[in-house]
């Protein structure tokens, strides 16, 4: 019996120091080419859809009576029109050209014409003065109102946009749609900024995919929803891009911010309001319940100092135009009578009025059940659930009007459209963070820790097994 001995193997330290961080490259996966029938298939729904908007455009403007809506509507279907040719004759479905087409006629055209020649629709002649009478009285609202045009159903805070026209006098710059489409832009780009930002692991590459602000806001205007009112200066935009900005911040987990969002949109309009406890949901759970107190408490504060004072200075005045008007129990009928079931349960059922208020009670209370109980926990899940719930309000209320559809279809499309990153909160109320950033590893830390642990482990065992001594 022979003994043999195998000396030790000599292990090199740098075996497990060049442990490698990036996982091996694998082999490039051959990608087939987008198939010429796939990419005319894309043409053709582009080009059906531009096809579409310059057919709601024609209608409208053969069968409204607002001047501006019909001016918009013949400068919209050749907008569309055009659209709709670029599409078609383009070697790519989708692109910004066509978008740009259709946002020129649909929006600048317009806009430019209507400035131009002083035509303007009521809610703009109503903001415009309501600024004068801020600066003049302290209140923007008439106080002995007779006829529909000296209504103001607006809160207070409307009253800035119509700042321009006192200041400045009647030039271009100080009409009241440039500063409509101004801060409307401006909040929605910003929002669409803050998502582009956000998102957990693996979003980068989709950031990288997805459209810019720049980008996602062309496409927001060129659609009818948000080129109409751009246009002809809808006052609800602005109030919809401050709502968007304001779930963007608190989908980001940012409540000071979000909550001064939130006070803003809070103080233009009532429809803003049920936009507070849905952000403040979605606060709770990105943040933490005390970051949501904080933003709920900065929107208070915002909204308290925009509109207390103003209803101080004429309690009776604020009651009028803010509160009664809105809800069609002023002194002149309200011109929101779209046929919806509020308006037709308050004006054709006896007691209908009290039967309307009651249901869009109950669904608030509804939704505000939702909300504790499944909370959402993204900015495209918050947006859905306050676009659901503005539009079972917009269908309840007594004095509505089939223009209020704007919410919803915006709030349920931009965030989509800008692809917001989706982020999923801890149970702690934390927001996951990355274990380590791409460029750096290209995998998470902990995939760079099982595989050194491994290496190790095998490197130990040969050593011993090259220790041990052998019989022949």
């Amino acid at each position: 019996m022979q003994e043999l001995w195998r000396g030790p193997v000599d292990v090199p330290t740098s075996s497990v120091a060049a442990v490698r961080t990036h996982p091996p490259r694998p082999a490039p996966v051959p990608v087939s080419p987008v198939r010429p029938r796939c990419r005319g298939s894309a043409r053709r729904w582009e080009t059906a859809c531009w096809a579409a908007c310059a057919v709601f455009a024609l209608l409208l403007c053969l069968w409204t009576t607002i001047t501006p809506h019909r001016v918009w509507g013949a400068c919209a279907a050749v907008g569309y029109g055009l659209a709709g040719l670029v599409a078609h004759r383009s070697a790519r479905a989708w692109g910004r050209t066509s978008a740009a087409v259709a946002a020129a006629g649909s929006v600048l055209v317009p806009l430019v014409f209507l400035v131009a020649h002083g035509r303007c629709q009521m809610e703009v002649a109503v903001v415009e003065r309501s600024g004068g009478l801020l600066l003049d009285s302290g209140t923007p609202y008439v106080p002995h109102p007779d006829r529909l045009g000296d209504y103001n159903p607006y809160l207070p805070g409307m009253a800035l946009f119509g700042l321009p026209r006192a200041v400045l006098g009647d030039v271009p710059l100080a009409d009241g749609r440039v500063w409509f489409a101004v801060v409307s832009l401006g909040a929605m780009g910003l929002a669409a900024a803050v998502c582009r930002g956000s998102g957990g692991p693996g979003t980068l590459n989709n950031a990288r995919r997805s459209p810019t602000p720049g980008q996602a806001l062309l496409w927001l205007a060129a659609t009818p929803a948000a080129a109409l009112p751009l246009a002809v200066g809808g006052v609800d935009l602005p109030v919809i891009a401050l709502m968007c900005l304001a779930l963007a911040l608190a989908g980001r987990g940012r409540p000071v911010a979000a909550g001064l969002a939130l006070g803003a949109a809070a103080s233009l309009k009532w429809t803003a309001w049920p936009l507070l406890p849905v952000g403040l949901a979605l606060l709770a759970v990105t943040a933490g319940r005390r970051a949501a107190v904080r933003a709920g408490a900065t929107a208070v504060a915002l909204g308290v100092l925009a509109v207390v004072p103003v209803a101080l200075a004429d309690p009776r005045a604020f009651a009028e135009h803010a509160l009664l008007f809105p809800l069609g129990e002023g002194g002149t009928a309200s011109p929101a009578t779209s046929p919806l079931p509020g308006h037709l349960l308050a004006t054709r059922v006896p007691g209908g009025f009290a039967l309307a208020v009651a249901a869009l009670a109950l669904s608030a209370v509804a939704v505000a059940v939702s909300l504790v109980t499944r909370p959402p926990r993204t900015t495209v899940a918050a947006a859905d659930r306050l676009a659901l719930g503005l539009g079972i309000a917009m269908c309840l209320i007594p004095a509505t009007r089939f223009g209020y559809a704007v919410y919803p279809l915006v709030l349920f499309g931009w965030f989509r459209l800008a692809q917001a990153g989706r982020r999923t909160a801890r149970p702690g109320g934390a927001v996951p963070t990355r274990l380590a950033t791409p460029p750096e590893t290209g995998r998470p830390l902990r995939w760079t820790s099982s595989l050194l642990r491994d290496r190790v482990t095998a490197a130990h065992r040969n050593h011993l097994f090259a220790m041990k001594p052998l019989e022949d």
